[in-house]
């Protein structure tokens, strides 16, 4: 699944992401650890895997989005 970083906390290593429908989702460090960033900048374009649905929806990975 692909979204938009929209924030992000170099110190705890968590943050957020807008969905293509503009829904907001949090993640937390042990996603962007899976991911092997050192940084996020809001607008990036992201590859995002998650558990659930919904508002349930539990991001288990973030990765920068690549062509």
């Amino acid at each position: 699944m692909q979204a938009t970083s929209y924030t992000y906390d170099p110190e705890t290593r968590t943050g957020s992401v807008l969905l293509d429908d503009g829904t907001p989702v949090e993640f937390d460090a042990p996603a962007f650890d899976a991911g092997g960033l050192l940084l996020l900048r809001p607008g990036q374009r992201v590859r995002i895997e998650g558990e659930g649905t919904g508002a349930g929806l539990r991001i288990t990975l973030v990765t920068l989005q690549t062509f």
